[in-house]
C-alpha cells in the first residue's frame, strides 16, 4: 500500500500528531459579525410600538459591545480573556432579551384594537422569528464547551462538558466519550453554522433533530426558543386567518 493509500483513518492520526488541537487556527470571526449585525438590522426596522426604548439606543449599545470583541480577535479568535468572555456574552443576552421583549409587545399589539393594519405586524413576527434563530444560534456557540476560542486552541482533554451531542462527535470515536466532554481524539469541531442550524431546526420543528441538548441550560435555551417560536406561529396563523374571515 502506497503513502497515498493509507486508510483514512491514520491519516488523521497523522494530522492530529502534526497539529496539535491548541496550535491551530481559531474559528473565522467574520461569520459571527455578520450574524450579530443582520440580528441588530431586524431589531432596527422594527415598527416603533416594539419598541422598548429610542430605536437607536439599543442597536448602538450592541454596537458598541461588538467593536472590542472584534478588536480582540480581528480575523480568527483566538485569544479570550475575562473581559472579552463577557462583553460576548452581554452582547448575546442584549440581543435575546430586547427580542423576547419585542415578542410580547408583539403579542399584546396583534390581540388588542392596535392590529387594525395587519401586514407590518406580521413582518414583524417573521423578523422576531428570524432574530430569534440567530441570537439562540449564537448563545449555542458562545455556550457550548466554553465558546470558539476554548473549543480550538484548548486540548481534548482540558475542554469542559459538552452542552451538545452532535452526531459528528460519534463518527470517529466511541460513543461513550461524548459523554465526558464529548469526542477526545475526533478531528472535528463545531462552527457557528452549525449551531445556527441547531437553532433553525428547534425553531421548526420546536424540538431537538439531529443534536442532543446534554446539559440543563442547553435544554433550557432550547425550550425557550421553542415556545416562542410556537407563539410566534399561532400568531402569524391565527392573524391570517382572521383577515381571512
Amino acid at each position: 500500500m502506497g503513502a497515498d493509500e493509507r486508510p483514512p483513518n491514520e491519516h488523521r492520526t497523522k494530522a492530529r500528531q502534526r497539529f496539535a488541537r491548541h496550535e491551530r487556527r481559531g474559528e473565522a470571526r467574520l461569520p459571527a459579525v455578520l450574524a450579530t449585525l443582520v440580528a441588530i438590522l431586524l431589531y432596527l426596522v422594527l415598527p416603533q410600538q416594539l419598541l422598548i426604548a429610542p430605536r437607536f439606543v439599543l442597536p448602538g449599545l450592541e454596537v458598541l459591545l461588538l467593536v472590542p470583541l472584534i478588536a480582540v480577535n480581528p480575523r480568527r479568535m483566538t485569544r479570550q480573556n475575562r473581559l472579552s468572555r463577557t462583553l460576548s456574552l452581554t452582547l448575546v443576552a442584549m440581543i435575546g432579551v430586547s427580542n423576547l421583549v419585542a415578542l410580547g409587545l408583539l403579542i399584546d399589539a396583534m390581540v388588542t384594537e392596535r392590529a387594525q393594519n395587519g401586514g407590518p405586524l406580521l413582518l414583524a413576527a417573521l423578523q422576531v422569528w428570524a432574530t430569534s434563530v440567530i441570537v439562540f444560534g449564537l448563545a449555542f456557540w458562545e455556550l457550548d464547551r466554553g465558546g470558539p476560542v476554548v473549543r480550538t486552541q484548548a486540548k481534548r482533554s482540558e475542554l469542559p462538558l459538552a452542552d451538545f451531542r452532535f452526531s459528528q462527535d460519534e463518527n470517529d470515536d466511541a460513543v461513550e466519550e461524548v459523554a465526558d466532554g464529548s469526542s477526545r481524539t475526533s478531528d472535528w469541531v463545531p462552527t457557528l453554522m452549525d449551531y445556527l442550524y441547531v437553532s433553525v431546526t428547534n425553531s421548526t420543528a420546536f424540538s431537538p433533530t439531529d443534536t442532543m441538548p446534554l446539559s440543563t441550560r442547553a435544554k433550557a435555551l432550547m425550550a425557550v426558543e421553542s415556545v416562542a417560536a410556537l407563539i410566534t406561529s399561532l400568531l402569524v396563523i391565527a392573524h391570517a386567518v382572521g383577515v381571512l374571515d
